[in-house]
């Protein structure tokens, strides 16, 4: 259960409602997941929240599969379970396949153990990648 609880829909104050209203909107949606709920019992948070990952995820120089992506392997490295569902499903709307899935995730696995054996081993950078 969410520290404060979910604020549903009805339950809500106008200015958290005008952006579950604009989630959903630009979402093509008719729900809020809880995300959106546990934010909005603080809603400058929801809102900055919000308009940052309009911003981040609206079309780019890079497509929004990748982007779920990027963001789906972040969320395994952080073991956020419920970022993982929800940009697993994104991704998959996006178009991700199962054998992209297996992949990134073997990239994800592959990424933290070296990472865990560069810093125990202290290596030093390369100069040639300073350039």
């Amino acid at each position: 259960m969410a520290t404060l609880g979910l604020m549903e829909y009805a339950d809500a104050p106008p200015e958290v409602k005008a952006v579950y209203d604009d989630i959903m909107a630009t979402r093509g949606t008719d729900y809020i997941n809880n995300f959106w709920k546990a934010l909005a019992h603080d809603p400058a948070t929801l809102r900055r929240t919000w308009e940052s990952i309009k911003q981040v995820m609206a079309p780019g120089a890079v497509d929004p599969l990748t982007k779920e992506m990027v963001y789906l392997a972040v969320s395994a490295s952080n073991q956020c379970g419920y970022c993982i569902a929800s940009h697993t499903a994104a991704a998959r709307k996006a178009g991700m396949t199962d054998a992209q899935f297996a992949e990134l995730m073997a990239v994800v696995g592959m990424a933290n153990e070296t990472n865990r054996l560069v810093s125990g081993y202290q290596v030093e950078i390369d100069e040639r990648f300073l350039t």
